[in-house]
C-alpha cells in the first residue's frame, strides 16, 4: 500500500518566522472551521452548566482547568450526585485516559534533543480532540524544533475562545433549550468521526471507524458497562488484522 502521508518538509518560506511568529502562526491555525464546531458544543456545555447550577467563574474555571469537554460533563454530574472531591477528581481523571493515546502520537512529533519535559507536558494540556485533529493535519509543515511553540498557540487559543463562549453564553443566553444544548454537545464527537476519516492516512483507519459503528450496538447488548472499551478491543484488532493481510499480500504481490 503506497504511503499517503503528507510531507515532512517544512514550507520554505516558513523557515524565516521567528519564535513569536510560530507561536502567532498557531493561533491562526486555530481560527477555523473546527474551533466554530467545538465553540457550538461549548454552548451547549454552558447550558448544562447552568441548568446545574454552576455560577460563571466556576464554568469558566473548569473550560480552562479540565479543557476537553466529556471531563467537565462527568465532573458536573459527580457535583449534581453529591459525590466528593475524590471521587468526582478520580471520574474526571479516568474520562480523561483516552486521550492518552492521542498524547502518545502527538509527543515524539514535537520532541528535540533539545526539549524540556516540562514544556512537553505543558503543551500535553492542550491535547484534546480538536487540536489533536488540526495538530496531526498542519504540524508537518512545521519545523521540528518549533512544533512545541506553534502548538501551545493552537492550544491556548481554542481554550481562550471556549472560555469567551461560556462565559458570554452565561450573560447572553441562559435560557438555550434542552434539546439544543444537548444537540450542540454532540458536534464534537460527530466533527471528530468525519475529520479522522479525511485525515486517515492508511484503509486500517477506515476499516477500525466502520468496524466500530457497526460492532457497538450489539457489543451494548451483551456487554453494556463495557461496551464502549470491548467495541474498541474487537474493531482495532479487526483493522490490526486486515493492515497485516494487505502488508502480507502486498509482499506477496512484489
Amino acid at each position: 500500500m503506497p504511503d499517503s502521508s503528507p510531507p515532512e518538509t517544512p514550507v520554505p518560506h516558513y523557515r524565516s518566522l521567528s519564535a513569536a511568529g510560530w507561536y502567532l502562526h498557531g493561533v491562526r491555525t486555530a481560527i477555523s472551521i473546527p474551533a466554530v464546531i467545538l465553540a457550538s458544543t461549548f454552548v451547549g456545555f454552558a447550558a448544562l452548566a447552568i441548568s446545574a447550577g454552576m455560577s460563571v467563574e466556576h464554568a469558566v474555571f473548569m473550560t480552562g482547568m479540565i479543557w476537553a469537554l466529556p471531563g467537565k460533563v462527568v465532573l458536573i454530574g459527580a457535583i449534581n450526585a453529591g459525590n466528593g472531591v475524590l471521587s468526582a477528581a478520580f471520574a474526571v481523571a479516568l474520562s480523561s485516559m483516552r486521550l492518552t493515546p492521542m498524547v502518545v502520537a502527538l509527543m515524539p512529533e514535537m520532541r528535540t534533543p533539545r526539549s524540556r519535559n516540562w514544556v512537553l507536558c505543558l503543551a500535553s494540556h492542550f491535547v484534546a480532540v480538536t487540536a489533536w485533529v488540526l495538530a496531526m493535519e498542519k504540524m508537518h509543515v512545521v519545523p521540528p524544533e518549533r512544533r512545541t511553540l506553534w502548538f501551545i498557540g493552537l492550544g491556548s487559543t481554542l481554550i481562550f475562545i471556549n472560555m469567551v463562549v461560556v462565559a458570554l453564553v452565561y450573560f447572553l443566553a441562559a435560557d438555550l433549550p434542552d434539546v439544543l444544548s444537548a444537540a450542540l454537545l454532540l458536534l464534537t464527537p460527530l466533527y471528530f468521526v468525519t475529520s479522522l476519516w479525511g485525515s486517515a492516512r492508511e484503509r486500517a483507519g477506515h476499516v477500525a471507524m466502520v468496524a466500530g459503528i457497526l460492532l457497538w450496538p450489539l457489543v451494548h447488548l451483551v456487554l453494556p458497562e463495557f461496551s464502549l472499551l470491548a467495541t474498541g478491543v474487537l474493531g482495532g484488532g479487526l483493522a490490526y488484522g486486515y493492515h497485516r493481510h494487505v502488508r502480507v499480500r502486498g509482499k506477496a504481490a512484489t
